[in-house]
């Protein structure tokens, strides 16, 4: 436990550290403070401002080389993927352009997740669906939240398609929807999504029918996109 206060300081300055690039208070190509001026201005010990460094660095933010300092890379050298980047992005007012990059990522990924879920899904990875969309119907009747539920219903569909490499995407899904989705219905003017079409992906899924599951979600996804592109024209 004595370690404790030290990581924390460590998240904390990597947190810092990061909304700050990403923010543009230190743009790309210029230098961050030295490791000693950080220090002092953020309060924390020299290994604390080194393993930040050394977490920044290798999630592309940052690179750090002796008498080259600190300095910030351009955002196509930023781990896109990494949960903590992709949260600084999202905190930070979002562009559409983002959200369109990121709903055609969903576009490549969770068709094939709920085909492959209708074909290899336990009883138990359904059940954990049908949870979710239940938590769905009681968010329209102020019951649960929607937006949770709603990423709820995303995720048990991925984990359910026993991919190891969708369920390694989960927490990414996770982080980007609670952005694209909050904004979807609120162009669309609805505080919740829509619980006919979602019954319709468990339905297709739970009927062991891997292109109706399918098309269940690009339904889904193909509104959420059509909407985004309204607002970028």
């Amino acid at each position: 436990m004595k370690n404790a206060p030290r990581q924390n300081l460590t998240h904390q300055l990597t947190n810092d550290l990061g909304l700050a690039i990403v923010q543009g208070t230190y743009p790309v190509g210029t230098g961050l403070p030295s490791e000693a001026e950080l220090c002092v201005e953020y309060d924390v010990s020299r290994s604390s401002t080194r393993e930040a460094v050394k977490m920044l660095s290798a999630k592309g933010l940052i690179s750090s080389r002796p008498k080259q300092g600190i300095r910030v890379l351009p955002e196509s050298n930023w781990n896109m993927f990494d949960t903590d980047v992709l949260r600084w992005i999202l905190s930070s007012k979002p562009s559409l352009a983002l959200l369109k990059e990121f709903t055609q990522v969903r576009v490549a990924l969770e068709p094939q997740a709920a085909a492959l879920a209708s074909v290899t899904a336990s009883y138990k990875q359904l059940e954990a669906i049908e949870q979710a969309l239940g938590r769905m119907i009681e968010a329209e009747q102020g019951l649960d939240d929607p937006l949770e539920a709603d990423i709820a219903f995303h995720t048990s569909v991925l984990a359910a398609s026993n991919n190891r490499f969708f369920l390694q995407l989960t927490e990414f899904i996770s982080t980007a929807l609670r952005v694209s989705i909050r904004y979807t219905n609120r162009i669309k003017g609805v505080p919740g999504a829509d619980v006919q079409k979602h019954a319709d992906i468990l339905n297709t899924i739970k009927s062991r029918n891997p292109e109706r599951a399918k098309k269940a979600v690009e339904a889904i996804l193909d509104e959420a996109l059509e909407l985004i592109e309204s607002k970028l024209e």
